[in-house]
């Protein structure tokens, strides 16, 4: 099993808005790297939702339910979906702020690769947001 994070704009879509639907096709990614994730991705792979540009800050759990395939959205082969379903909201949202100050963090691609919309999380560093989340 992997551990990723998928970052959105909470005006675009919110984990509000995922909840309400139950199902999100995560489309839309142009991004060789983030490409490369999302082909990655197995179902029953867990993924934190990430509020970018607003909030910053990681707000719940998803899953992968669908791994991945063509995105709808284009005829280019060389980009794919996968489809995610929520799994869990946070009690209490971990910030970026908080990130930034967990030594344990530091490494964290969410920090290094910061405008990345899809990434790979660390099993230490998943652990590590989780006992933020308390």
């Amino acid at each position: 099993m992997a551990y990723w994070l998928v970052k959105s704009e909470p005006f675009k879509y919110s984990w509000e808005q995922f909840e309400k639907e139950g199902l999100a096709v995560w489309d839309g990614v142009r991004n060789y790297a983030a490409r490369n994730h999302l082909r990655a991705m197995k179902k029953g792979d867990p993924v934190f939702f990430y509020h970018s540009n607003e909030g910053l800050e990681i707000v719940g759990i998803a899953k992968v339910v669908k791994e991945a395939y063509q995105d709808p959205t284009t005829d280019d082969a060389a980009w794919v979906v996968v489809e995610l379903k929520p799994y869990k909201k946070f009690k209490k949202p971990v910030s970026l702020k908080q990130v930034k100050q967990e030594t344990s963090l530091s490494k964290m691609a969410l920090l290094k690769l910061s405008r990345l919309s899809v990434q790979p999380v660390l099993e230490a560093e998943w652990k590590s947001i989780l006992e933020l989340s308390k």
